[in-house]
């Protein structure tokens, strides 16, 4: 959002404090941009596929999700039996029950080759419609690239990084924004696309729609960081905890909850990532959480517990249309159902004994602290699902000012870059207050220690080194 070229908004004593302020400020909002900008575009770009997901997987698997409704619909196992005998060598995944009459049962399996596959059927024959690479397909690759460009645990570190610099483009940009002397409409609130200046229009197109913006894409930025390997997980351990007693007297294992997440869709809320996976026991012996009764909420001891019985169970105890129940893996394992709606108010996470089908944890909103609500509620509307299609078009709105904001700030940069050189702004010979920028980095390398490490690194390298050498300043000034 830089008004670096509007001979308006800029400081026009050279040799000011506020103007060795503005350059230093300007200097950091170049080298932030210079990072963040390639990200920004990819999350963007990508952020606009995955946002449009519900609507592109109806539109281009309308085959395999939409059938006609007929009769009664089979039995869960039945189906279960059809993609084992298609898939002899694959082992069940999970399960996502028809969400509408109109719609085909969704069930995930990995094959003998470890590829995650989404076989569809008909709920009412068995019949296998066919199946889609959860891997490689458009949204998939979209998320991937959207969470760690392709590249596993460094891109998901490298994305994080980019979000956290990303702020600091915004916190400088709004300084670079606010008018510094007499203040007009005209290339503060309005884009000025009367100018024949080049340079102006350009300005005016980066610094107005950023300010208008500035709110949403700090908003996507802060919501979409608790899904971060680094920060993330940090913040997790922290805040998505839950009170001890409501394990008592259940077996746990050393498995998070968590581990669900690492195929495929996300299948567990962030809020439960951190929770212990309970035990199964091979005994039989009822088992109960504090918060979750045995009674009612599991199956009669004489009825074998098979997915038909737990899908029963989800939908008595009031699991949304659209949650997913996860096979029991190994002889400890539990079946677990999850719901990840559009509202986060109705996420539910139940696991559940496989041989008793007692229900070993059932956490609910009621059960989140402050904070894990705020993450889920953030991550709702960051995702589009919040309020419907009003949701996504304010998250489109936020994506489309990012691109932008990226391709403005490009074409300023080119045509102000001096012909063979880098084009820094150039540092001020003497910087006055830097009280308030070094506070800024202090407070950003609390809460982010990944911006705090790199910020230190890059203003170490541009002080001590890039300052003192006149050749590295010829080539980057």
């Amino acid at each position: 959002m830089s008004n670096a070229t509007d001979t308006i908004n800029t400081p026009t004593s050279i040799g000011s404090p506020v103007n060795r302020f503005y350059r230093t400020v300007w200097r950091w909002h170049f080298y932030a941009g210079l990072f963040v900008t390639p990200f920004m575009l990819v999350l963007a770009t990508t952020g606009i596929i995955y946002l449009f997901k519900p609507q592109l997987d109806v539109l281009m698997y309308r085959n395999l999700m939409v059938v006609q409704p007929t009769a009664a619909i089979a039995s869960y196992t039945q189906q279960v039996d059809a993609v084992e005998t298609a898939y002899p060598n694959a082992t069940i995944a999970k399960v996502v029950p028809n969400i509408a009459p109109d719609r085909s049962t969704e069930i995930q399996i990995t094959t003998a080759d470890e590829r995650n596959v989404m076989v569809f059927i008909n709920p009412y024959t068995a019949q296998v419609l066919g199946d889609r690479d959860e891997d490689n397909n458009l949204q998939a690759i979209a998320r991937k690239i959207h969470g760690e460009l392709l590249i596993g645990r460094w891109g998901d570190y490298l994305v994080e990084l980019a979000a956290c610099w990303a702020l600091v483009l915004l916190i400088t940009g709004l300084y670079l924004w606010w008018p510094r002397q007499r203040f007009r409409i005209g290339g503060t609130l309005i884009p000025r696309f009367w100018s024949k200046n080049k340079r102006v229009f350009w300005r005016d197109l980066h610094a107005v729609p950023g300010f208008y913006g500035v709110v949403l894409i700090g908003f996507l930025i802060l919501t979409g960081l608790p899904w971060s390997g680094f920060w993330g997980d940090s913040f997790a351990r922290v805040w998505s905890q839950f009170p001890a007693q409501m394990w008592d007297d259940v077996p746990q294992s050393t498995v998070l909850t968590g581990t669900l997440n690492q195929h495929g869709d996300h299948v567990v809320p962030w809020a439960v990532e951190k929770l212990p996976m309970p035990q199964s026991v091979a005994s039989g012996h009822n088992h109960a959480s504090g918060g979750a009764a045995v009674g009612s909420e599991a199956t009669s001891p004489q009825t074998p517990v098979d997915l038909d019985s737990v899908i029963t169970l989800a939908r008595a105890q009031g699991a949304p249309p659209g949650f997913s129940v996860s096979f029991p893996e190994g002889e400890t394992g539990v079946y677990t159902v999850s719901a990840f709606p559009n509202d986060p108010a109705q996420e539910v996470t139940m696991h559940i004994d496989q041989y008793s089908g007692n229900v070993l944890a059932d956490v609910r909103w009621q059960d989140y602290g402050l904070v894990p609500r705020a993450v889920e509620m953030g991550v709702a509307i960051h995702m589009g699902k919040y309020f419907g299609l009003a949701n996504q078009l304010l998250m489109l709105f936020a994506c489309l000012v990012v691109i932008l904001l990226s391709v403005s700030g490009l074409v300023m940069w080119w045509q102000r870059r001096p012909a063979g050189r880098l084009g820094t702004p150039a540092m001020p010979t003497h910087v006055q207050g830097w009280k308030i920028p070094m506070a800024i980095v202090a407070v950003l390398g609390v809460a982010f220690p990944l911006v705090g490490f790199s910020l230190v690194t890059v203003l170490l390298l541009d002080y001590l080194i890039i300052s003192r050498v006149p050749a590295l300043q010829r080539l980057l000034n």
